[in-house]
């Protein structure tokens, strides 16, 4: 049976403002692992997740921890890189210990897409060779609340420090956020987007070619925007349409994404505090 009291603990919590000092915020179709030893990045977080869901795998005794933003593009295929960024992290055998799961997101929406994400990633999970407890349960039915008589999720981001998982929001979404959206906008696949022995960024590459037909987007009014673009348009958070423009804008700045990824290199970022920085591997 679920767990809502559990669940409705988990978002009675306060919602953190988290501080971009020492962050690696994930995007939607991202996923990124680190430990407790990682000098760049002490705090994993992602937010905006309607119908999307928040998935982290942690493992205990070496404190490794992957959090992803799935919105069920390939569940079933990332599940087990999800699971595989922890493990090999994990490898010390003087550090037991057990592989926990958080999952957050989605909620009772009209077209039930957060159901079948919600069935698909517990499915997926439930395959896995590994054990894996899971820890949190925040999703769909759990994870839904009325606002004006309307559905909307109760939490949509977490972050995780020191184990501890809470809710949150992020004011920095970076590094290089606009191209990062780019990339999912235009068709990329759920990628490993961090390597905490260097502690660096990598983005990329990705390809997409010119579209000129994307500018019709930034002439529409925010309801068309929301209405098309959106899978949950009545629960997006008010920055929904500013992001998608951003995006577009940014795809129509650079009609080919050779322009981005000369050579076909990625694009690394480093940390230099405050924030990351571009740099090279």
């Amino acid at each position: 049976m679920p767990d809502f009291e559990n669940a409705r603990v988990f978002r009675s919590k306060p919602v953190v403002d988290v501080d971009p000092k020492c962050l690696l915020y994930i995007q939607q179709r991202e996923f990124a692992a680190t430990t407790p030893v990682d000098n760049s990045v002490t705090v994993l977080g992602s937010d905006d997740a309607t119908t999307c869901h928040l998935v982290l795998v942690r493992h205990t005794g070496s404190g490794a921890a992957c959090l992803a933003h799935c919105d069920g593009s390939s569940t079933w295929s990332e599940v087990p890189l999800i699971v595989k960024a922890v493990t090999s992290l994990s490898k010390d055998p003087a550090k037991e210990g057990r592989l926990e799961l958080h999952l957050v997101g989605g909620f009772d929406d009209e077209s039930k897409m957060s159901h079948k994400l919600s069935l698909s990633l517990l499915s997926a999970f439930q395959r896995q060779k590994e054990d894996i407890h899971l820890e949190t349960c925040c999703i769909t039915e759990m994870n839904d609340v009325l606002v004006d008589g309307a559905h909307r999720p109760g939490v949509h981001g977490i972050n995780i420090k020191t184990g501890e998982v809470f809710p949150a929001s992020f004011p920095h979404k970076g590094p290089a956020e606009e191209l990062r959206s780019a990339r999912t906008f235009t068709g990329g696949q759920m990628a490993d987007i961090y390597d905490s022995n260097k502690g660096v960024v990598k983005i990329g590459p990705c390809k997409w070619s010119p579209n000129l037909d994307i500018s019709f987007w930034l002439s529409q009014d925010d309801d068309t925007i929301l209405k098309y673009l959106s899978t949950s348009p009545t629960a997006e958070p008010p920055h929904f349409v500013q992001h998608i423009k951003s995006t577009i804008q940014f795809l129509l700045e650079h009609p080919s994404s050779d322009s981005v990824f000369p050579g076909g290199q990625p694009q690394y970022y480093r940390w230099e505090k405050p924030s990351p920085t571009p740099g090279r591997a």
